[in-house]
């Protein structure tokens, strides 16, 4: 039988995760909850952190099997500071598009996380800039330098800020909704709409804390407001190539709000892009759309265009970039099957 042991009141522990179990929630191991929950996370890590005491229910120990029931509120403690703040400067590359005295403008590769959390404890962008750069100013979740931040998987254009006045002053633009940001993502289905604008409040989703999620109605307090503008670039039959500005920056918000209209982004495999959603049954189609995702092995999306007003100059600055090659092999691959099909 497993037994949990008891914390000494003198050691310290230090909260790396808490949730609040949703009121409709059925009962379920905690094992088997927290799995939804923590990103990058086994059964088994899950289950020696409650062996070693480790998670808590309404600050109690519980075994793996512990049931969890409405409003429980459960927290992961562990004796270490969570890895994310044990940041560490490495020798990365950094391709930076614009750099002066106070602000630099990076275009970020997909596949680099911006900066550490869970099971992402090095190779992040943070860990790039603190080793080119001293004495970043730290934003309000003491990240240096970041004053937005992209997806792993989404390449394109960060600001940075390399002073406290910067950070300051660039935050405020993006709150103010001042600043620019449109990119560019390859979606799956012909949309209806030449241009539209999706508005949605968006929170975490209720059973998958990986996923966020759009609610509505009696629901919608449990989201923030959220705006998105789309326009249509070019229509490649099953996909649609779109442009996207954001007059708002939640976490995830061009992959949920896309999907919400019924439109997720090609090959996003956290929200279902990567299934096939539009097209025919036929084999030699799975075959080439197969193919496709091989070329482009993440979710369709690039932040190309960045701008907002300099710290210090109040200049207004615009930054794009290039689509990379492995959205634009895709693209190219998809025209080459909408003109066969015109033809035939």
């Amino acid at each position: 039988m497993d037994t949990i042991p008891e914390f000494q009141d003198n050691e310290e522990l230090y909260e790396h995760y808490a949730f609040k179990v949703e009121k409709g929630q059925q009962a379920l191991r905690i094992d088997k909850y927290l799995m939804n929950f923590i990103e990058n996370a086994t059964r088994n890590k899950i289950q020696a952190a409650a062996k070693n005491g480790s998670i808590f229910v309404n600050d109690v120990p519980v075994k793996q099997n512990y049931k969890v029931k409405p409003n429980d509120v459960i927290t992961v403690k562990f004796e270490h500071p969570p890895h994310e703040h044990l940041l560490v400067g490495e020798d990365l590359p950094l391709d930076i598009v614009y750099e002066d005295d106070t602000l630099l403008v990076v275009n970020k590769l997909a596949g680099i996380v911006v900066h550490p959390g869970h099971g992402n404890y090095s190779g992040t962008l943070i860990n790039a800039l603190i080793f080119h750069f001293e004495n970043l100013p730290k934003n309000s979740s003491d990240r240096p330098g970041l004053v937005h931040r992209i997806d792993k998987d989404t390449s394109g254009l960060l600001v940075v800020a390399k002073t406290e006045h910067a950070m300051v002053h660039l935050s405020k633009q993006f709150k103010d909704k001042t600043s620019e940001r449109e990119y560019v993502a390859l979606v799956w289905g012909n949309v209806k709409d030449e241009s539209g604008t999706v508005e949605g409040n968006i929170g975490r989703h209720p059973k998958n804390r990986l996923q966020n999620t759009v609610f509505e109605g009696e629901d919608a307090e449990k989201g923030k407001p959220a705006v998105t503008h789309y326009k249509v670039l070019e229509r490649l039959g099953y996909v649609t190539l779109i442009s996207c500005k954001l007059e708002t920056g939640r976490t995830h918000q061009i992959r949920v709000h896309m999907k919400h209209i019924g439109h997720t982004l090609f090959n996003d495999e956290r929200y279902g892009g990567e299934k096939i959603l539009k097209g025919t049954t036929f084999t030699k189609y799975k075959q080439f759309v197969d193919n496709c995702f091989k070329i482009l092995p993440r979710q369709a999306l690039h932040a190309k265009t960045l701008g907002f007003e300099h710290p210090t100059t109040g200049k207004f600055m615009r930054f794009t970039t290039e689509i990379p090659e492995d959205i634009q092999l895709c693209i190219e691959k998809w025209r080459q099957y909408a003109k066969h099909q015109e033809n035939e």
